[in-house]
This record gives structure tokens, sequence and C-alpha cells, in this order.
């Protein structure tokens, strides 16, 4: 159901290094690998049922499962039909993947993957908000005001904002004071999650997502201010496609009908950009998952997909250092997945360094380099929604940070304060959050700039000039110490940690390269004899095809950290020197997460505090 925006007046208070000489090993290791994914899918119905569901059928699950099953084609009532036979319930139609939900006996699932009409089967899976607790320079350290003196704001150009809700706070208005007239820039709302009531913010995780991509920044502009919360596209317009509850928890269902839902009103709307900040684990081949399928459907309508990276970098469960933790849909190599950056709270970019929860690739299974891009994404200030559960004391901001004068504030009752003079006031308009979650509407916002400079542009064309001008400029490694366990983390700044850069506005509007082929991201190849890592890339993609979109000029040159590194030589990380490569550790799995049951693994966690 759709929610109307509350109207109020905002207060004015190819192959890296192109290695053609691989030979007979490469070709050997390649066929030894496929012969081993056909040997896992061997079995006849097996390959067509995830392995979460799979393991599912043996446990003490209930009768009933909710699943997804695509179809070779659309499906039709005979289709639905033919699983209602079976016990099954159709409970969503989902025509963008060729697919349905339904709730399923499990014990029909042998017989429902023995239909030839079946493709594929998977739980409909649990995923919620990318977010861990300064937009007081996100903007500044990637030159977003560069674009607002050129009149560039993302005015006209529609972003979905796709996770907990979006409530219209003041910062989301647009505002002439002149005339004195004004009006929401939350242009559209609707629900997706079972059983709420509207498609307003009940988490605080949208609407500090929305207002990193659009926030106009009324709340923190005028004389007693000494800074301003401004978005990166400040006069863009948002459509809220609720699908995480007040919980910040959703399903693949709920996100593939607000995708689809996108792609409906992109030409009413004007929706060029589709901001994912949400995820989970990775169970299989993108080629697979319902939910890679559906963001690829939007890509190819014209949005542009971004997806945050996940929080998981510091996750070393199965020694692999964080590396190989990128979650789905960031997984899928069309879309621009984005990890996150530290600013240091500082305008200068020379000091900032990655954040060591950002999750760093290759992925799981396909093995795509990722993430794509990075970010500031760490202790971001953004736009709060009135009554969010996230509202606690690590997300606190107080007025002392940006305002001259403050007011005094109940911590319990943030929006009913009382004003006076006091250094420890907290804001009503703004809290602090960290992780890709914060990252991902940052260059969300730099595409709907994009946009609004080009609109012509393709999504493959706004891709690859994102990744082409992001800054390269990194120190060899960085350490992170967590206060709470003295544990200390080292970050390499590699291809799988910071992907093609640091998001650059201002070289990105002044480029003016178009790519004339997908920029689905390359995949990396491992070669265990030689220690060495390579990209990989189909014929039809622009990466390595020219000087222009080269994938030293792309990546840079020591993407690899020359190959040699640590990283690259840990036989726990590649598995074992064996014909098998790295595909011991990258191939047969998911390195986090519960590896005995799957299908309850949580999502990525909200991170309050960040990094220092």
């Amino acid at each position: 159901m759709c929610s109307t925006p509350e109207t109020r007046r905002p207060s004015h208070d190819s192959v890296l290094k192109m290695t053609t000489t691989w030979g007979a090993r490469l070709a050997l290791l390649a066929l030894v690998a496929l012969l081993a994914a056909a040997l896992s899918f061997a079995g006849g119905k097996k390959h067509k049922l995830s392995k979460d569901l799979d393991g599912l059928k043996g446990s003490n699950s209930g009768p009933t499962v909710d699943v997804i099953i695509q179809f070779n084609h659309a499906p039709t009532d005979g289709h639905h039909q033919k699983v209602q036979r079976k016990g099954g319930l159709l409970k969503l139609k989902m025509d963008l993947i060729k697919g349905a939900l339904y709730s399923v006996p499990v014990g029909s699932l042998d017989a429902l993957a023995d239909d030839a009409d079946v493709a594929y089967i998977s739980p409909n899976r649990p995923l919620s908000g990318t977010s861990m607790s300064t937009l007081d320079y996100a903007a500044e350290s990637v030159n977003a005001p560069v674009a607002w003196q050129q009149g560039l704001d993302g005015k006209g150009v529609g972003v979905a904002v796709i996770d907990s809700g979006v409530t219209a706070v003041g910062d989301l208005y647009w505002w002439i004071p002149a005339n004195q007239t004004y009006g929401s820039r939350v242009v559209y709302s609707q629900n997706f999650v079972p059983d709420a009531a509207d498609a307003s913010d009940q988490y605080g995780h949208g609407t500090h997502v929305a207002g990193i991509i659009a926030g106009a920044g009324w709340f923190s502009t005028g004389s007693t201010f000494n800074h301003t919360f401004k978005g990166m596209a400040p006069n863009a317009n948002i459509i809220n496609l609720r699908v995480l509850d007040q919980n910040g928890v959703g399903t693949d269902s709920s996100v593939i009908a607000a995708i689809q839902t996108a792609i409906s009103l992109k030409s009413t709307y004007n929706i060029r950009v589709i901001n994912l900040s949400l995820g989970r684990q990775v169970y299989e081949s993108y080629t697979l998952d319902p939910l890679c399928q559906a963001v690829e459907a939007a890509w190819n309508s014209g949005i542009v997909v971004l997806a945050a990276a996940g929080n998981q970098g510091r996750n070393n469960s199965v020694g692999t250092e964080g590396y190989g933790t990128i979650s789905a849909p960031g997984n899928d190599p069309y879309v621009i997945t984005v990890g996150a950056m530290k600013t240091a709270n500082t305008v200068t970019r020379v000091d900032d360094t990655i954040a060591s929860y950002s999750s760093k690739g290759p992925t799981a299974f396909d093995h795509v380099a990722k993430p794509d891009i990075v970010a500031p994404g760490n202790q971001v200030v953004s736009t709060l929604a009135p009554n969010a559960p996230l509202l606690s004391t690590p997300t606190d901001v107080y007025l002392s940070e940006y305002s001259t004068s403050t007011t005094t504030t109940n911590r319990k009752d943030k929006k009913n304060s009382t004003t006076s003079l006091t250094a420890n006031a907290i804001s009503t308009s703004y809290l602090r959050l960290s992780g890709t979650s914060m990252a991902t509407p940052a260059v969300s916002g730099a595409a709907a700039l994009l946009v609004q400079q080009n609109p012509n542009l393709t999504p493959d064309q706004i891709k690859a000039r994102l990744m082409k001008t992001a800054s390269k400029n990194f120190p060899a490694a960085s350490t992170a110490t967590d206060p709470n366990t003295g544990i200390t983390y080292i970050d390499y700044y590699d291809i799988f940690t910071v992907g093609a850069g640091y998001l650059d506005i201002a070289a990105a509007l002044s480029n003016n390269d178009l790519a004339d082929a997908s920029t689905a991201s390359p995949t990396a190849v491992f070669d265990p004899t030689t220690q060495s890592v390579s990209l990989v890339t189909g014929t039809s993609v622009v990466w390595g095809n020219s000087v222009v979109w080269g994938n030293s000029v792309v990546w840079g040159t020591n993407v690899f950290v020359n190959g040699t590194s640590v990283v690259w030589g840990n036989s726990v990380c590649w598995g074992s020197i064996t014909s098998d490569g790295f595909s011991v550790v990258w191939g047969t799995g998911v390195p986090w997460g519960s590896a005995t049951n799957q299908t309850t693994s949580t999502a990525q966690s909200i991170m309050l505090e960040g990094e220092k």
C-alpha cells in the first residue's frame, strides 16, 4: 500500500596485464574447475535446489517453507496450478525473474525440482541493512561541492531507496525562500513489508540513507550553524520503497517486488538509480540467485543499481582475513558494489583510510572482483527519522558539532525538547551511523549527478566513468584497533579491498569517456604454481579493450599488491597449492556465516559506533 509523505515546511532552525600466454596449464585448471562444478551439480534434481534448501529437508524446520521458484520461462497459471497440486500456495508473482514466491511442504521439494519447467528453487532468505554508527566531511572528501558550484544537484532525477522506509523529514523537502513555496521530494512511497501499515521509516536506516543521497541540509543551514549536512545530490527526488521492518529485517521476495515496482515506475518518476543499502550472505552463484537476477533486470532496464559490499571485513572465521565476504546482491558483476572509507573527520583525502569492517572480495562461488569502488561510510551524520529505534547513545549527534547555539534535549525523548543553552544538547534532526550502507548512497548521489549532467548515459557508462576516475592514491596498508577487544586489523589496498579506488565526483563529472560495452566486473583467476592472480573479462566487456579502459587505467598498477604479498602468497586464503587453486575456499561455499544451518544465518548487523 502507498503512504502519503508528510507535508510541512522545513524549519529554518579481459585480464589484468592482459596475460594472454597462460598456456595449457591455465586451460587445464579451468577445465578442472568446470568439471568439479559439474560434478557438484550432478544428480539430476539436486542442482535445482539451493544448498540451504537441500539441507533443510532433513531438519526439524516445520511442515512448510517459503521458497522462490524460478522457471525456465515466465510462469503461467498452469505452472502455479502444478505447484498447488503438490501442496504449494502462491504468495507473490515475480515476473521480473520468471518466478514466484510460494509456501510449499518441505516434503514436496524433491518433486518440485523434478519438474522440467523449474530452473532453480531457493528459500525466501532474510536480509537487513548493512549499516554500523560524519557526513561532516563525506561530501567534501569526494568533491561533491564542485558539482554544486556547477549547478548540479540532482534536480529531476529519481533515486529509488529500497530500505526500511523513508520519512519525509525537513531536509528532504524542496524550499524556495523567495516565494515561500515548499514540498516533499519523497515523491512516491509504497510498502512491501507484510503486516506493516505504511511505508514510513520505523527503523531509522532508510531515512538516514536518503539523507546521504539527497538531504538539503535545511536543519543545519543558517547564521547559527557552523556546518551544513548536505547529501551528494541535495535536490534529487526520492522514491521510497519500504522492504525492511522495524528491526531492519526483510526478505528476498520483498526486495524483488520493490525492484520490479521501481522498473515499472521508471518513466513516471525518472528513476535512474536504485540504492540497496542492504544484503545477506551469498549461497550460490549470482547466475542462480533470484535477488541477483532482479538487480540485473533493473540494470538492463536502464537503471544504475548500487549495492553495499557488507560489513564482514573483519571476519576471519575460516582464515581468509575478511576476504571473500561480499554480500548479495553486491556479488553480482553488473551492479556497482561499494565499500566504506573513513574520512578521519577532515576535508582532505590524504588521511582517509579503509574501514576494517568493509567486506572484501572476491565473491564466493564466482570469484568476481569486488567491491567496485569505495566512498565515505564511517560515522556519517545524516537525517534522523522520528521515533526510529536506531536512536541510542552511540548514534547521538550533538548540536555543538554543527551549531553555535544549542538546545536541551532529554535523551529519552528527542522529539519533545525544550529550548535553552547547554553544551550537551542532542540534535533532533540528525544521527550518526557507519557501514557500507552509508557509503553506498554516497555513490548513488554521485550517479544522480552524472545523470543530471548527461541524461543519455547508460548504467554501464556511469559505472565505467565512476571507476576510471576514482582516486588510486592509497597507502600500502593501514591498521585499525578495536578498543573493546584490543585486536588490530591490517588492511592492504588491493583490488579486493578498494576496488577501482575512492569516489571522486569532480573527476567523474569532468570525464567525457563513453564505454561502448558491458562493464560487468571481471573474474579473478589464481595460478597456484606461480602464486599470481589475474583478471579475466569476457569478449563483450569493455575492460582491457583499449588504452581508454585498460585494466591498469581503471584499477591502477598495484591492485594485487604486486601479486606477491602475504595475501596472495598465503595458502590459507587461496587454498592449498594444488590443481584446485583457490577453489578450495572460494569455490566450495561461503567463508562466513553458519555452515550448519545457512537458512537461519543473520544478515549484516547494524554497526553503531564505527571506527575511530
